[in-house]
Protein backbone atom coordinates (compact mmCIF):
# COMPACT_ATOMS: atom_id res chain seq x y z
CA UNK A 1 0.00 0.00 0.00
CA UNK A 2 2.74 2.27 -1.50
CA UNK A 3 1.88 5.99 -1.17
CA UNK A 4 -1.44 4.92 0.79
CA UNK A 5 -2.08 7.33 4.26
CA UNK A 6 -3.80 5.82 6.90
CA UNK A 7 -5.02 7.90 10.33
CA UNK A 8 -6.11 6.12 13.21
CA UNK A 9 -7.27 7.57 16.39
CA UNK A 10 -7.50 5.73 19.13
CA UNK A 11 -7.81 6.60 23.21
CA UNK A 12 -7.24 2.98 24.11
CA UNK A 13 -3.46 3.22 26.35
CA UNK A 14 -2.69 0.34 24.45
CA UNK A 15 -2.11 1.98 21.01
CA UNK A 16 -1.14 4.92 22.87
CA UNK A 17 1.88 3.27 23.72
CA UNK A 18 2.57 1.94 20.79
CA UNK A 19 2.76 5.29 18.73
CA UNK A 20 5.09 6.65 20.45
CA UNK A 21 8.25 7.46 18.92
CA UNK A 22 10.49 5.20 21.15
CA UNK A 23 8.51 2.11 19.64
CA UNK A 24 9.60 3.27 15.82
CA UNK A 25 13.02 4.42 16.06
CA UNK A 26 13.16 4.01 12.30
CA UNK A 27 10.16 5.79 11.60
CA UNK A 28 11.70 9.07 13.22
CA UNK A 29 11.77 11.25 10.33
CA UNK A 30 9.94 10.03 7.90
CA UNK A 31 6.54 9.36 10.40
CA UNK A 32 7.04 13.41 10.59
CA UNK A 33 7.19 14.32 7.49
CA UNK A 34 4.02 12.23 6.38
CA UNK A 35 2.27 13.47 9.82
CA UNK A 36 3.01 16.75 8.70
CA UNK A 37 1.83 15.99 4.79
CA UNK A 38 -1.47 14.73 6.47
CA UNK A 39 -2.15 17.92 8.56
CA UNK A 40 -1.33 20.29 5.19
CA UNK A 41 -3.75 17.70 3.50
CA UNK A 42 -6.41 18.16 6.11
CA UNK A 43 -5.62 21.70 6.97
CA UNK A 44 -6.22 22.59 3.21
CA UNK A 45 -9.42 20.15 2.61
CA UNK A 46 -10.48 22.45 5.26
CA UNK A 47 -10.24 25.29 3.27
CA UNK A 48 -11.48 23.48 0.10
CA UNK A 49 -14.20 23.04 2.17
CA UNK A 50 -14.97 26.57 3.56
CA UNK A 51 -14.68 28.66 0.23
CA UNK A 52 -17.09 25.82 -1.42
CA UNK A 53 -19.74 26.68 1.66
CA UNK A 54 -18.74 30.18 1.09
CA UNK A 55 -19.28 30.05 -2.87
CA UNK A 56 -22.70 28.32 -2.25
CA UNK A 57 -23.96 31.11 -0.13
CA UNK A 58 -22.66 33.74 -2.87
CA UNK A 59 -24.90 32.08 -5.12
CA UNK A 60 -28.03 31.39 -3.02
CA UNK A 61 -27.73 35.01 -2.32
CA UNK A 62 -27.44 35.96 -6.04
CA UNK A 63 -30.04 33.63 -7.00
CA UNK A 64 -32.37 34.90 -4.46
CA UNK A 65 -31.51 38.99 -5.28
CA UNK A 66 -31.90 37.64 -9.04
CA UNK A 67 -35.24 36.16 -8.23
CA UNK A 68 -36.48 39.44 -5.97
CA UNK A 69 -35.35 41.40 -9.37
CA UNK A 70 -37.63 39.47 -11.85
CA UNK A 71 -40.52 39.24 -9.22
CA UNK A 72 -40.35 43.03 -8.87
CA UNK A 73 -40.34 43.95 -12.74
CA UNK A 74 -43.44 41.58 -13.16
CA UNK A 75 -45.45 43.45 -10.08
CA UNK A 76 -44.78 46.42 -11.35
CA UNK A 77 -45.91 45.01 -14.91
CA UNK A 78 -48.98 43.62 -13.61
CA UNK A 79 -49.47 46.81 -11.69
CA UNK A 80 -49.49 49.09 -14.88
CA UNK A 81 -51.56 46.68 -16.41
CA UNK A 82 -54.06 47.09 -13.72
CA UNK A 83 -54.12 50.67 -13.86
CA UNK A 84 -54.58 50.90 -17.28
CA UNK A 85 -57.21 48.54 -16.95
CA UNK A 86 -59.10 50.12 -14.08
CA UNK A 87 -58.24 53.31 -15.00
CA UNK A 88 -59.84 53.04 -18.11
CA UNK A 89 -63.08 51.49 -16.56
CA UNK A 90 -63.18 54.49 -13.68
CA UNK A 91 -62.72 57.12 -15.95
CA UNK A 92 -65.97 55.97 -18.25
CA UNK A 93 -69.49 56.94 -16.32
CA UNK A 94 -71.72 53.77 -16.74
CA UNK A 95 -74.99 55.61 -17.16
CA UNK A 96 -72.97 57.50 -19.87
CA UNK A 97 -72.44 54.36 -21.58
CA UNK A 98 -76.08 53.32 -21.03
CA UNK A 99 -77.38 56.81 -22.62
CA UNK A 100 -74.83 56.03 -25.61
CA UNK A 101 -75.92 52.22 -25.94
CA UNK A 102 -79.81 53.04 -25.48
CA UNK A 103 -79.52 55.70 -28.55
CA UNK A 104 -77.94 53.21 -30.57
CA UNK A 105 -80.56 51.03 -30.61
CA UNK A 106 -83.11 53.19 -31.15
CA UNK A 107 -81.78 54.42 -33.73
CA UNK A 108 -81.16 50.94 -35.21
CA UNK A 109 -85.29 50.61 -34.96
CA UNK A 110 -86.18 53.98 -36.31
CA UNK A 111 -84.26 52.98 -39.55
CA UNK A 112 -86.00 49.58 -39.31
CA UNK A 113 -89.29 51.05 -38.81
CA UNK A 114 -88.55 53.24 -41.93
CA UNK A 115 -87.44 50.95 -44.28
CA UNK A 116 -89.76 48.43 -44.00
CA UNK A 117 -93.01 50.92 -43.21
CA UNK A 118 -93.92 50.93 -47.04
CA UNK A 119 -93.65 46.83 -47.37
CA UNK A 120 -95.58 46.59 -44.26
CA UNK A 121 -98.17 48.71 -45.14
CA UNK A 122 -98.97 47.13 -48.63
CA UNK A 123 -99.07 43.40 -47.16
CA UNK A 124 -101.18 44.17 -44.52
CA UNK A 125 -103.50 45.94 -46.81
CA UNK A 126 -103.13 42.87 -49.59
CA UNK A 127 -104.18 40.45 -46.57
CA UNK A 128 -107.17 42.23 -45.41
CA UNK A 129 -108.60 43.22 -49.03
CA UNK A 130 -107.70 39.44 -50.48
CA UNK A 131 -110.53 37.78 -49.04
CA UNK A 132 -111.44 33.92 -50.49
CA UNK A 133 -115.16 34.01 -51.89
CA UNK A 134 -114.92 29.87 -51.62
CA UNK A 135 -115.20 28.07 -49.12
CA UNK A 136 -112.62 25.00 -47.64
CA UNK A 137 -113.44 21.40 -47.84
CA UNK A 138 -113.16 21.65 -43.81
CA UNK A 139 -116.14 24.64 -43.83
CA UNK A 140 -118.09 22.84 -45.92
CA UNK A 141 -118.00 19.72 -44.07
CA UNK A 142 -118.56 21.69 -40.81
CA UNK A 143 -121.60 23.20 -42.22
CA UNK A 144 -123.51 19.83 -43.81
CA UNK A 145 -122.86 18.45 -40.05
CA UNK A 146 -124.63 21.41 -38.60
CA UNK A 147 -121.84 22.22 -36.18
CA UNK A 148 -120.84 25.93 -37.71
Amino acid sequence: LKGSIFVVRCTSPYFAKLSTRQNFPMAGSKSQTLIQQLLDAEKQAEEIIANAKKNRLTKLRQAKEKAEEDLKVFREEQEAKFQKESGSKAGSDPALDLKTSTKTELDLVERDYTTNKGRTVDYVCKKVLDVPTTLSETQIRALQMGIA
